[in-house]
C-alpha cells in the first residue's frame, strides 16, 4: 500500500509563487513515476505535470508550461511542483499522483492518490 501526502498549498496573491511537495511511503524501495493534478471547482481534474523515476524526463501541461517545475527527490521519497508567476485561474486542488499505467496524462490511469492541497491565487 503506497501513502501520498501533499503540503505547500496556500493562498499567494497573482504573480507570486508556491512549492508544492509529495511525500510517498508504503513503497519507498520502488520509486515511481510521480504527477500532480489539479481540480478547480466545477471542473473535472486535470493534468498538471509528470516526472519520470530518475527525474530524468518532465512532462507539462500547456497551461502551467513554463512557469512551473516537477522535480524529485528518491531519497526522501519526495516529489516537488515549483509553480512561478501564478493566476487566479490556478486555483484549484492540487493532488500527488503515482504510478501512472498508459497515458499518464489520463487520471485514470494512475495507480495511487494523496488527499490533495489547496492553491488560491487572489487577483
Amino acid at each position: 500500500q503506497v501513502q501520498l501526502v501533499e503540503s505547500g498549498g496556500g493562498l499567494v496573491q497573482a504573480g507570486g509563487s508556491l512549492k508544492l511537495s509529495c511525500t510517498a511511503s508504503g513503497r519507498t524501495f520502488d520509486p515511481m513515476p510521480m504527477g500532480w493534478f489539479r481540480q478547480a471547482p466545477g471542473k473535472e481534474r486535470e493534468f498538471v505535470a509528470a516526472i519520470t523515476v530518475t527525474g530524468n524526463s518532465q512532462y507539462y501541461a500547456d497551461s502551467v508550461k513554463g512557469r512551473s517545475t516537477i522535480s524529485r527527490v528518491n531519497a526522501k521519497n519526495t516529489a516537488f511542483l515549483q509553480m512561478n508567476s501564478l493566476k487566479p485561474e490556478d486555483t484549484a486542488v492540487y493532488y500527488c499522483a503515482g504510478d501512472p499505467d498508459g497515458d499518464f496524462r489520463n487520471d485514470s490511469d494512475w495507480a495511487f492518490w494523496g488527499r490533495g492541497t489547496q492553491v488560491t491565487v487572489s487577483s
